[in-house]
């Protein structure tokens, strides 16, 4: 398997919580990040159907823009009673329709629409969730490299906390009493679906 090694790094992403958070896990390695937002990178169409051709999208498209490995990820929520929405489709439940306001996301909008359709369900819905990751290198010649991982919780209502994004206001993990964004930041990094992702990412790239 190829091996990242001290060039820069890219990851594919405009989102500034996503690049902090992953720059701190990536940091112990002495790998040095930048985000495709900074160097002015456009966004590719993400027009995939999974977490994982989506993450590869975007991948390849910073590897071959900036001429350096990028690390991409692709994430989001499945909620059991709704058959798994809305998945591969999170982030675009947050984006605003024209008769909702100003363009952009509100994911306070979108993480009502899911307790909407949980409520119409009654209080015998399952609120059963789970958080899936995933995270694609690329290199510039096309070679990729793909790493998954995903964590289990509850999805609860009215959304608790402040130092998550997204969706973590409402999602309480499995053995814990609070959200992921009533957590400590350092503390998320250990259980998240981004943290078991990453911890196979490590094993393979940085191992021994």
């Amino acid at each position: 398997m190829r091996k990242l090694g001290s060039e820069t790094l890219v990851i594919a992403t405009h989102n500034a919580g996503k690049l902090k958070e992953i720059s701190a896990l990536l940091a112990p390695y002495g790998v040095q990040c930048v985000s495709a937002g900074a160097l002015g990178l456009a966004e590719p169409v993400e027009d995939g159907t999974t977490f994982v051709e989506n993450a590869l999208i975007k991948a390849r498209a910073a590897a071959q823009a900036a001429g350096l490995p990028a690390l991409a990820d692709d994430s989001g929520m499945s909620v059991a009673a709704l058959g798994g929405r809305p998945g591969v489709y999170t982030a675009d439940w947050a984006e605003r329709q024209s008769f909702e306001g100003e363009p952009g996301r509100d994911w306070y909008m979108a993480m009502g629409k899911v307790e909407g359709l949980l409520a119409e369900q009654g209080p015998a819905a399952d609120r059963s969730c789970w958080f899936s990751c995933v995270l694609a290198l690329a290199w510039p010649d096309g070679e990729t490299a793909v790493y998954e991982g995903r964590v289990d919780g509850t999805y609860t209502w009215p959304p608790r906390g402040t130092m998550g994004f997204g969706y973590d206001p409402v999602f309480v993990p499995h053995g814990r009493d609070c959200s992921f964004a009533e957590l400590d930041p350092a503390e998320k990094q250990k259980i998240s679906h981004r943290a078991d992702a990453f911890a196979k990412l490590v094993a393979e790239q940085f191992g021994a």
